[in-house]
């Protein structure tokens, strides 16, 4: 499934109706919740299930027939998320990401829902806040130490502009 791309900006926008989301830098994933299973998909298509085996099994929390977008990230000793540390680990052989998991789980950060079980289907085509609303819906269901989590959002542009 291709996944949109953000575009840079020079500004933030202004106005009423925006939504602003957390900038995170991790490893673009979609994760896929089938009824037989589940597939952690890079950006570019390639199957990265095995070096996020820790998110896989996390994610067998979802109902089957989610499909989310987001972030693959690892956060450090000092509570920073590591783009080099989630770029490591996507790159690993399924044996030393078990290893690298081991000392610093993953999180998914997720910004979108593609797909929810029915009666939804896939959403990709509704308005954002309908997405969100039933994304914020199924992760609420997620046991409390789920390490699947929605991005922070905002709709006031000076907390955006703090992030």
């Amino acid at each position: 499934m291709s996944v949109a791309l953000a575009q840079p900006v020079p500004a933030l926008p202004t106005g009423a109706g925006w939504v602003f989301e957390m900038k995170v830098d991790g490893h673009r994933t979609v994760m896929w919740r089938t009824d037989g299973g589940v597939r952690l998909q890079a950006r570019s298509g390639r199957d990265v299930t095995a070096v996020w085996g820790d998110l896989a099994l996390a994610s067998l929390a979802l109902p089957p027939g989610t499909v989310l977008d987001g972030e693959a990230v690892i956060v450090t000793e000092d509570g920073r998320i590591s783009f080099e540390a989630a770029q490591g680990r996507a790159a690993s052989s399924p044996s030393r990401a078990r290893l690298l998991a081991s000392r610093r789980p993953a999180h998914y950060i997720v910004w979108d829902a593609l797909q929810l079980p029915l009666p939804f289907g896939d959403v990709r085509a509704r308005p954002y806040r309908e997405r969100r609303a039933a994304l914020l819906d199924v992760l609420s269901a997620l046991p409390a130490n789920s390490p699947i989590q929605a991005v922070s959002a905002t709709n006031d542009r000076h907390m955006a502009l703090t992030w």
